[in-house]
């Protein structure tokens, strides 16, 4: 078919086929705003101690039932470009600090409803930016000053959970002060005096059954496995640590044996038994009384290990082994030799033992500063018990914020106040178009507070006329009360309701930026997505003769 078939004029013309384009304040800045919006209030619904649950289902068909707004990103694959920036933020959010990601979303997309509102009335989108930008700069200054405690000395449990309290409260209302306590036991007992705190040091092993309050802190590590062989407890354990399955040595190569007569065959099997016993003898001799192998356990290697008073546990993942080997002091050899003893890792007491139904293993260490300890938690469903596990982390990031930067600003929405207050003050004495950007900034402040008393049920409006006036009075630390009647508010330093600085701080940041972001696209072009319906999957194409170089069409995935 030989004729020219005319395109379209316009911005299609020079595009394939099926591209879509997009342009302009109507079609870009607002639909992308729009998305925004409505990604914000998916997860402003689930922000503070009176949020709500969503209960997300990802693509395998996993149930999550949770508030906390990082795993419901996560899951939640968003597809659109413009979302994906927020998401994004959220993100990194949780990289930085691991705390609220929340925040990052409900004042992004804040940022972006009124930056709406500023473009309907005319300004141009350069404006709001150039003034969002100022205000950022401004309540990033302001920030160190609604500064109102800081953090002591993170060695005292008493004080390390009165810091983990509000973190865990918004994931775990009703549940805070015990799992605060755990948390701070835990994080306590592995923060070294040198002052380096690792997050991974903190393990969490699920077993279902019983309650909440029959959770419990354990130095050492806990696996949910059963020990191989008849041994089940051993104290004062010297453990050896093999990555290679427990068996006797294969060949690297492949080798025949030829044998010619029965006796042959005899000394054959007899000479392999031999073998083994001889390893494990040797692995005994050197004052081995646990062996924990990342392999498979043989029989033959099994029967004499039980001979020889051995306790045997196996452990599938890497990961355990290489943890366990920080826990205990060990050292991962790579193939049955008896260990040294500096490779051999040393540990109170390991012991078998069953929680619920559940059989662990349980390496257990007598003094306080462990490598790591494992927070055994009990829990009625899986969900349940994942969800704890979420306000753990935060529980246990929060630590490591605290580790980092010591500053603490009042929550439950005093420091958004006392910076909107600020800012809008700022804004009154900028003198150009961007003074309605700054403005509304500061408005975009009031959404936290917002949010927070519309979860539980009260007017949003009141709460804000009331904070602003006790703020205009000069109370910094006045925030919203969630426990009161009605609108009330209380002085967070008194109810011990602070935020680690750095979440803040970051926060804005990133926050800022991804709205910032978003505003500066004027025009999304998308290309007409590869694929279609998928061609049977054939080597090369179906043009080419056999024999041919097959060619790579579908590099792009």
């Amino acid at each position: 078919m030989a004729m020219h078939v005319p395109k379209a004029p316009g911005f299609a013309q020079m595009l394939k086929d099926g591209a879509k384009h997009y342009s302009g304040l109507e079609e870009a800045v607002f639909r992308n705003i729009q998305a925004c919006k409505e990604l914000a209030q998916t997860t402003r619904t689930a922000y503070g101690p009176n949020g709500m649950n969503k209960m997300v289902i990802n693509h395998l068909e996993k149930l999550f039932v949770t508030n906390d707004a990082a795993t419901i990103l996560r899951e939640l694959e968003v597809q659109h470009p413009a979302a994906k920036m927020i998401v994004m933020a959220s993100h990194m959010q949780e990289q930085e600090v691991g705390d609220g990601t929340n925040f990052v979303l409900v004042f992004a997309g804040a940022l972006l409803e009124l930056a709406e509102e500023l473009l309907r009335m005319g300004l141009s989108v350069s404006e709001v930016i150039e003034g969002y930008e100022l205000a950022m700069k401004k309540s990033l200054e302001l920030l160190p000053d609604c500064v109102c405690a800081s953090a002591k000395n993170l060695h005292d449990v008493e004080e390390a959970t009165a810091m983990i309290r509000p973190a865990v409260m918004s994931k775990q209302y009703g549940n805070e002060d015990f799992l605060a306590n755990l948390i701070a036991q835990a994080c306590v007992s592995i923060f070294p005096e040198s002052g380096n705190f690792s997050v991974d040091n903190v393990r969490v092993c699920k077993i279902l059954g019983c309650g909440l309050t029959a959770s419990s802190v354990l130095h050492g590590m806990v696996f949910k496995k059963e020990t191989e062989g008849d041994v089940t407890s051993v104290k004062d354990a010297k453990i050896a640590i093999f990555s290679c399955p427990f068996d006797c040595m294969v060949t690297e190569t492949k080798g025949t044996v030829l044998i010619k007569n029965a006796d042959e065959l005899l000394n054959f099997s007899k000479g392999e038994e031999d073998m083994m016993e001889a390893q494990v003898k040797a692995i005994s001799e050197a004052g081995v009384n646990v062996v924990v192998t990342g392999g498979k356990v043989a029989d033959m290697a099994l029967h004499y290990a039980n001979k020889y008073q051995l306790m045997v546990v196996r452990l599938n993942s890497k990961w355990d082994l290489r943890r366990l080997c920080k826990t205990v002091g060990g050292v991962a050899l790579p193939r049955l030799t008896p260990p040294t003893p500096e490779e051999m890792g040393h540990c109170n007491s390991v012991y078998l033992t069953e929680v619920g139904d559940t059989q662990v293993v349980v390496f257990k260490h007598e003094k306080e500063d462990g490598a790591i300890a494992t927070l055994v938690i009990r829990g009625s469903t899986d969900n349940l018990m994942d969800d704890i596990e979420r306000a753990i982390d935060d529980g246990v990031n929060t630590f490591k914020v605290l580790v980092r930067d010591k500053r603490l600003v009042p929550g439950a929405g005093a420091t958004e106040i006392e910076l909107a207050r600020q800012i809008t003050s700022y804004g009154e004495s900028c003198p150009g178009l961007e003074q309605y950007a700054i403005k509304k900034f500061a408005e975009a402040f009031e959404t936290v507070p917002r949010a927070l008393a519309e979860n539980s049920g009260i007017k949003g409006n009141e709460l804000i006329s009331k904070l602003y006036a006790v703020h205009h009075e000069g109370n910094k630390n006045m925030g919203f009360d969630i426990e009161g009647e009605g609108a009330s508010l209380k002085d967070m330093l008194e109810a011990g309701i602070l935020e680690p600085y750095l979440v803040k701080y970051w926060g804005i940041k990133l926050a800022t930026n991804a709205a910032i972001t978003v505003l500066r696209v004027d025009q999304i072009i998308m290309a007409k997505p590869a694929g279609g319906p998928r061609a049977p999957k054939q080597q090369g194409h179906w043009d080419k003769d056999e024999g041919d170089e097959p060619e790579h069409f579908d590099t792009h995935h």
